[in-house]
């Protein structure tokens, strides 16, 4: 090879070989893409691993503690409020205190369960059942299906057997499901006995046992989950190998739906396969470097709904809550601050954050919130509202009449007009008369829901708003 075309290869070389700068940017360009891969493959897991991360907490017992109301239960088993919800709760954020809940996370993967439900004489409640994306996928009560007793089998995706006929079928998409009851209550010791029965006569049985004399399995404990940690929180300090970790081996028996296609292409594009346990070991030092970067931005944008949503009067209407499609972010964000919402039909859950001046809510004034004569909530004559306290956690406030939420059906002082003032303070009211109108707050942020169960049309078609809360000092 003559002179020449050794320097003429020598410059095809040269010019083939990327520059410093060009493979940086390269590299650059690949840390970018799997920072935005992250972000939206996080906000889309977020339900799925909001949901495994409470399931693994309060099911991690072997056997229900009579003797405390509302303790964890295994798998399969009922585990029920006796007494409505305080300050102490913390497993579920944004919890309600109008009703008792009757909770179960049920195991699909083996066979179908058998739900029964007594007669509720009449009595307002609800069994909706969520899959492990939050959907809600049916919901027995009395607006759907009466109060009389019923049974309904609840049915996993991969069942092939056969069912019992003349019984109302629920399918699940995935193998996870979460039955969190509600029923009506109005605070009064007789009345919540009355509920605890009710509570007692609810079932679940392997669809194998149906009608035979059955036993629940004791279940296991496993002594490397927390169970001090809210799941929210721990949820929440997980970076990202933990996280998407996680959220595959849960993706293993919850399958994802049919029109969530393109987002699965695009978890493949960071190692995330469903059915495949996550590897980030395995992923390029470039890949892995987006995704240490994306948790707290994906956190961010996830809370950043609540900030780009309409406020009516200051409040916040969340729409098309319960089943969500593909409208992922909003899915998250109602997972992160209200996670076992209902549909609109059952019930609607403004919230709000200002006064009537667009300011923050702080324990530091006094707020006013007034219906004037006849504009409280339209409710079904079966149906109650309700307006709860929060701090800036979604928890309740604890204070010193236990009070977290005021209801309709509670002794509310009037005005001489028929007007109804609910008083939003720290400190309780100088006049003694007031005091029953009262939601006491705490001395720093807080957040105010108004809960509105079987809610009339008027509600559901924005024909009726909540007034604006007022600043009164």
């Amino acid at each position: 090879m003559n002179i020449k075309s050794v320097l003429i290869v020598l410059m095809l070389i040269i010019l083939m070989t990327p520059s410093a700068n060009a493979q940086e940017a390269t590299a650059d360009n690949r840390e970018e893409q799997a920072f935005q891969a992250g972000i939206d493959a996080y906000i889309y897991a977020y339900p799925l691993v909001i949901m495994e991360a409470t399931r693994q907490k309060v099911t991690n017992t072997p056997s229900i503690d009579a003797n405390i109301p509302g303790a964890d239960a295994p798998v399969n088993q009922f585990s029920h409020t006796r007494e409505l919800v305080d300050a102490s709760g913390t497993n579920v954020v944004a919890p309600n205190n109008d009703t008792l809940y009757s909770t179960a996370w049920l195991d699909l993967s083996m066979e179908p369960i058998v739900l029964h439900v007594p007669d509720a004489a009449n009595r307002y409640y609800m069994m909706p059942v969520l899959d492990a994306w939050t959907n809600v996928i049916a919901n027995p009560g009395t607006r759907t299906t009466g109060s009389v007793a019923k049974d309904f089998i609840i049915v996993g995706p991969d069942f092939k057997g056969g069912l019992q006929a003349g019984i109302s079928v629920i399918k699940s998409p995935t193998n996870m499901a979460w039955i969190l009851g509600r029923t009506y209550t109005n605070i009064s010791p007789e009345d919540v006995a009355a509920v605890n029965a009710f509570q007692d006569g609810m079932r679940l049985t392997p669809l194998s046992s149906y009608g035979k004399p059955y036993t629940p399995p004791a279940g296991t404990h496993d002594p490397a989950i927390d169970m001090k940690t809210p799941p929210p929180l721990r949820v929440a300090k997980m970076d990202a190998p933990t996280f998407f970790r996680q959220f595959a081996l849960a993706l293993k028996t919850n399958p994802p739906a049919a029109g969530d296609a393109p987002m699965i292409e695009k978890l493949a594009q960071i190692g995330i396969v469903p059915g495949k346990d996550f590897e980030f070991e395995n992923l390029g030092s470039h890949v892995q470097k987006g995704l240490n970067r994306c948790v707290p931005a994906a956190q961010a944008k996830i809370k950043s709904i609540a900030a780009s949503s309409k406020r009516v009067n200051g409040w916040r209407f969340a729409k098309n809550l319960g089943v969500y499609g593909t409208a992922y972010t909003f899915r998250a964000f109602i997972t992160m601050f209200g996670l076992g919402a209902n549909q609109p039909e059952d019930a609607v859950y403004p919230s709000i954050q200002i006064d009537q001046e667009g300011k923050p809510f702080t324990g530091a004034y006094r707020y006013l919130l007034r219906f004037e004569k006849g504009q409280t909530p339209p409710i079904h004559p079966s149906g109650f509202w309700s307006i709860t306290m929060y701090n800036d956690k979604r928890f309740f406030v604890d204070n010193p009449i236990n009070r977290y939420a005021i209801h309709n059906v509670d002794n509310l002082t009037y005005n001489a007009d028929g007007s109804l003032d609910i008083l939003l303070q720290a400190d309780p009211p100088a006049d003694e008369k007031m005091m029953a109108n009262w939601l006491p707050a705490p001395k720093g942020s807080f957040d105010i829901m108004l809960r509105i169960y079987w809610p009339e049309k008027e509600t559901l078609d924005g024909s009726w708003v909540p007034p604006s809360v007022k600043r009164i000092e």
